[in-house]
C-alpha cells in the first residue's frame, strides 16, 4: 500500500470516530407520562382515538396499543402512529365506543432495546357501571431471551477477539516478526476469521432483535429487514457493521505495509496503525451508546467506563487467543525465542488490562446499583455476581501464568534451555485454554447482564420501607411518633384502578386537614415517579383512586404526610402488584 493509501485509510477511520464523538442523547426506559383518555377516568363522549405520551420518542412500528371492551372485542381501527405535533405521543384511532369500560394494553420498545408493557382502563359515560374483571395480557417481558443473548454474545466475543488479536499481532508480538512469520501469519488469519464472524453475527443479531421488537419470527425477512433502522438499536448496530468494515480495511493496511522487518515503523505504517486503533475504539464505543451506559447518569462517566471495560477485556481475551496460536504454530528455537519475548510483554499488558476490567466493572456497578442489597436481591445484581465469579476463576488461571509460566519462559530464553521452554509452553497452553474459556463465559454473563434492565434508583429510597405488601388487597397499620397510620389498598392489581385509603390519627382522634401526597416508583426498572394528592374524604381519612400501578411488579409506594401544625413524615411500603 502506498503512503497516500495508508493516509486515506486512517482518515476514513478517524472520520468514523469523529462521527461517534458527536453529542448523543441519553435514554431511559420508556415511561408512560399521561394518557388520553385519562387512565381509570370516565369521559362523557366517546373518544376518536387513544393517545399515550412517553418520556421519550418510541418507534410506532414496534408499538402495540390494544383497546378492548369487556367482552374482549378489539376496538382499534388502524396501527399506532406518532402525533405530528408531538413525537413522544403515539395514538391509535378507535371505533365509536359504546357506554362502558375499556382496557388499553400497550407495549413499546425503549431506546436501549428493552421492551416495556403496561395496561390501564377507562370508561365512557355517563353511566358506565362498575369496572369489570378484564383478562389482562402478560405485563412482564425481558430482552434476555436465549436467541438474543446467544447472538449478542457471538457479536461481542468476535469483536473483542478481533480487537485483541490485532493488538497482539501489530503491537505486542511485532518484535519477533523476523523469527515467527508463519505464527504471526496464523494470528492474522485468525483476526480475519473473527472479523468475518462479527460481520455476519451483527446483522443476524439485529434481525433477531428487530423480530422481537415486531413480535415476528426472525426468519420473516420481508417484514423484518425494512424496519431494522426504525429502532435505535438497529441503527446503532448497522453503523457498527460499517465501522468494523473500516477497522478490517485499516487492519489489513497495517499488516500489509508493516512486515516487522524494520525496527522503526514507517510513517505510512503509523498512520494505518492509528486508523485501525481508532476504528477499533469507535466500534467498542457503539454498544455503550446503544445500551445502558448512555441512559445512566452521569452519562459521560458511564460511557467512559463502558468503553474502557470493553477495550481492556478485548486486549486481554484477544491477547490470550493470540498467545495460544503462537504456542501451537512455533517449535524448537523459534518457540523459545517467541514465547520468551512475547509472554513477558503480554503479561505486563494483561496485568493492566485486568486491573482496568476490575476497576471499571466496580465503577459501573456502583453507578447502576442503588443499594448493596440489590447486588443479590435483583436479577441484574445476580448476573453481576455470576460474572464476578467467572472473572475470579479466570484471574486464578492468569495468576498461574504470571507466577509460573512467564518466569520459566524468560529463564529458558536467557539460558537457551529448550527443555525448560517446552515445559513452559505446555503449561502455557493448558492455562491459556482454561483462561480463554473462562473469559468467554464471562462475556456470556455480561451479555445476560446487558439484556436486563438495571434496578431502579428508587430502590435506594425504599431501604427503610415499613412493610412489604401485596399481591392482593392491603390493610396495614403503622406507627410514627404520636401518629397512627392505617393504609388500605383495594384491589391492588396492575392495570385496574386501585383505591388508596389512609386514616391518620393521634391519641385515637382523627388528624384533620393534613396534606397527604401519594407517590409511586417502579422498582423493577427505571421508570420515573408518579405523584398524586390524597384529598380528605372525611375527618382524618384521605382517599385517592389512581391507575398508577400500570405494570406488574414491585412498586415503592410512599405516603408523604404533613399534619397541620406538626412535623412532616413519610411512610414507605414495597408493594407487589399482579395483573
Amino acid at each position: 500500500m502506498t503512503h497516500r493509501g495508508a493516509v486515506l485509510v486512517a482518515t476514513v477511520a478517524m472520520a468514523a470516530v469523529c462521527a461517534l464523538a458527536l453529542p448523543q442523547a441519553a435514554w431511559a426506559h420508556a415511561a408512560l407520562l399521561r394518557t388520553n383518555p385519562t387512565a381509570s377516568g370516565t369521559v362523557a363522549t366517546p373518544p376518536s382515538q387513544v393517545a399515550l405520551t412517553y418520556d421519550e420518542a418510541v418507534a410506532p412500528k414496534f408499538a402495540v396499543i390494544s383497546v378492548t371492551d369487556a367482552g374482549g372485542h378489539q376496538e382499534t381501527t388502524a396501527a399506532p402512529a406518532a402525533l405530528p405535533s408531538d413525537p413522544d405521543t403515539i395514538a391509535v384511532p378507535v371505533r365509536h365506543l359504546a357506554e362502558g369500560w375499556y382496557l388499553v394494553y400497550w407495549r413499546v420498545i425503549s431506546a436501549d432495546g428493552h421492551p416495556v408493557r403496561g395496561a390501564f382502563t377507562f370508561a365512557v359515560g355517563p353511566n358506565p357501571g362498575p369496572a369489570p374483571q378484564f383478562v389482562i395480557p402478560s405485563l412482564s417481558e425481558s430482552a434476555a431471551t436465549p436467541q438474543l443473548v446467544a447472538t449478542r454474545w457471538l457479536v461481542f466475543l468476535s469483536m473483542l477477539l478481533a480487537a485483541g488479536l490485532f493488538a497482539m499481532r501489530a503491537v505486542i508480538a511485532r518484535p519477533v516478526a523476523a523469527v515467527a512469520a508463519p505464527a504471526l501469519r496464523a494470528v492474522s488469519i485468525a483476526l480475519g476469521g473473527v472479523l468475518g464472524v462479527a460481520l455476519i453475527a451483527i446483522p443476524v443479531y439485529v434481525l433477531v432483535a428487530t423480530a422481537g421488537f415486531a413480535q415476528r419470527p426472525w426468519t420473516d425477512l420481508a417484514a423484518t429487514v425494512p424496519v431494522v433502522r426504525d429502532s435505535n438499536l438497529g441503527r446503532s448496530f448497522e453503523d457498527l457493521e460499517l465501522i468494523l468494515l473500516l477497522f478490517a480495511a485499516a487492519a489489513a493496511a497495517t499488516l500489509w505495509v508493516d512486515s516487522g522487518a524494520r525496527r522503526q515503523r514507517s510513517t505510512a505504517t503509523l498512520l494505518a496503525l492509528t486508523g485501525a486503533l481508532l476504528a477499533a475504539g469507535a466500534a467498542l464505543a457503539v454498544p455503550g451508546l446503544a445500551g445502558h451506559a448512555a441512559q445512566t447518569s452521569p452519562a459521560a462517566l458511564s460511557l467512559v467506563l463502558d468503553w474502557t471495560h470493553l477495550a481492556a477485556a478485548g486486549v486481554w481475551l484477544g491477547g490470550l487467543a493470540g498467545l495460544l496460536i503462537l504456542t501451537l504454530r512455533t517449535s524448537g528455537e523459534a518457540r523459545m525465542e517467541v514465547l520468551g519475548r512475547v509472554v513477558p510483554r503480554f503479561s505486563r499488558v494483561a496485568v493492566v488490562s485486568v486491573l482496568l476490567v476490575i476497576g471499571t466493572g466496580v465503577g459501573a456497578s456502583l453507578i447502576h446499583l442503588p443499594t448493596l442489597s440489590s447486588l443479590w436481591g435483583t436479577s441484574y445484581g445476580q448476573a453481576i455476581l455470576v460474572k464476578v465469579a467467572l472473572l475470579a476463576a479466570a484471574l486464578v488461571a492468569g495468576g498461574v501464568n504470571n507466577a509460573r509460566t512467564t518466569p520459566r519462559l524468560r529463564a529458558a530464553l536467557e539460558r537457551r534451555d529448550r527443555g525448560l521452554a517446552e515445559s513452559g509452553a505446555r503449561l502455557l497452553r493448558r492455562t491459556v485454554r482454561v483462561e480463554v474459556a473462562l473469559v468467554s463465559a464471562t462475556v456470556l454473563a455480561a451479555m445476560v447482564l446487558s439484556s436486563l434492565p438495571p434496578p431502579a434508583k428508587a430502590l435506594a429510597e425504599v431501604g427503610q420501607a415499613s412493610a412489604h405488601v401485596g399481591p392482593g388487597a392491603v390493610a396495614q397499620t403503622f406507627h410514627h411518633g404520636p401518629y397512627t397510620v392505617h393504609v388500605q389498598v383495594d384491589p391492588n392489581r396492575a392495570a385496574q384502578p386501585s383505591t388508596f385509603t389512609l386514616r391518620l390519627s393521634q391519641g385515637g382522634q382523627p388528624v384533620t386537614n393534613a396534606s397527604v401526597v401519594l407517590q409511586f416508583a417502579m422498582l423493577d426498572m427505571e421508570m420515573g415517579t408518579q405523584s398524586y394528592t390524597m384529598p380528605q374524604r372525611s375527618p382524618g381519612t384521605y382517599v385517592r383512586t389512581t391507575p398508577a400501578l400500570v405494570m406488574v411488579g414491585h412498586w415503592g409506594v410512599s405516603f408523604e404526610i404533613q399534619p397541620s401544625g406538626g412535623q412532616p413524615f413519610t411512610i414507605i411500603v414495597v408493594d407487589h402488584a399482579e395483573g
